[in-house]
């Protein structure tokens, strides 16, 4: 069974339904994992997407994070949150989601930013990834598909920013993050992303402003880490660039993943 599968960073769900809803139709996704809804879970566009054929799970709350699973393969056992989360500023951030569609477990993920060096925020930044390992752990060593896929706002190699020398003293580079990321991966799970890389700077973030997008002055910092059985099943990962051009577009780009199960 072919079965496509997608995360992306839509930056405002409400900003970019029609750039969403379009993309749907033209890529064909099974199943998309979203991150920085920016909306409440009641004013997600449920009904809109139904209309494409998709069901959804969505956590959000209506401020600046939110994840979703949206899919068209079937979707059950849907978990909100991690279950040993930490809290940041008062309460559980929307960070988090996971379902079942068509036979694979996915978590949607959006790691928070950190901020700056030294900030709580930078500490929370490192708790929350450690208990994403702690939740990840037990489906990661299992048979069944399994993947964690968002936006990590780290980058796991130097090559994965345009130049790493602008990012000296910097979040999502630093060796703190990284180890995070390996400590991720030792549960059992890989980056998809093929290596040697398929394409020339698959980057997947571009910041709006300075040109970023068109001088090509990125960052991959959306990924999926897959279990065996999933990286096993994987026939195509890419990042679909198109997406990032245009009119209104997210400052994150699609990452495509087909897998064959």
């Amino acid at each position: 069974m072919a079965l496509r599968i997608a995360t992306w960073n839509v930056n405002s769900v409400t900003a970019r339904l029609p750039r969403l809803l379009s993309w749907l139709e033209s890529s064909a996704a099974d199943v998309v994992c979203l991150q920085e809804l920016k909306c409440t879970a009641e004013a997600f566009p449920a009904e809109q997407l139904r209309a494409l054929g998709y069901e959804a799970v969505v956590h959000a709350d209506g401020r600046w994070n939110g994840v979703a699973v949206l899919s068209r393969a079937g979707l059950s056992d849907p978990v909100l949150g991690l279950p040993d989360g930490p809290d940041f500023d008062g309460g559980q951030e929307p960070r988090a989601v996971a379902a079942t569609c068509g036979g694979v477990r996915v978590w949607s993920v959006y790691v928070p930013n950190g901020r700056e060096v030294g900030h709580p925020h930078f500490a929370y930044k490192l708790e929350w990834l450690a208990a994403l390992r702690k939740t990840a752990e037990p489906d990661a060593a299992a048979a069944p598909p399994f993947a964690v896929l968002g936006d990590f706002n780290i980058a796991p190699a130097d090559e994965d920013v345009w130049d790493i020398s602008r990012f000296e003293g910097a979040t999502h580079v630093t060796e703190a993050e990284r180890a995070a990321l390996a400590a991720l991966r030792e549960t059992g799970l890989s980056d998809v992303m093929p290596r040697p890389l398929k394409y020339d700077h698959p980057f997947t973030y571009w910041d709006y402003r300075e040109l970023c997008f068109p001088k090509n002055r990125g960052m991959r910092i959306d990924l999926v880490y897959g279990n065996r059985a999933f990286s096993d099943a994987v026939r195509d990962a890419y990042v679909d660039r198109e997406a990032r051009k245009g009119k209104g577009p997210s400052d994150h780009a699609p990452v495509v993943v087909d897998l064959e199960l």
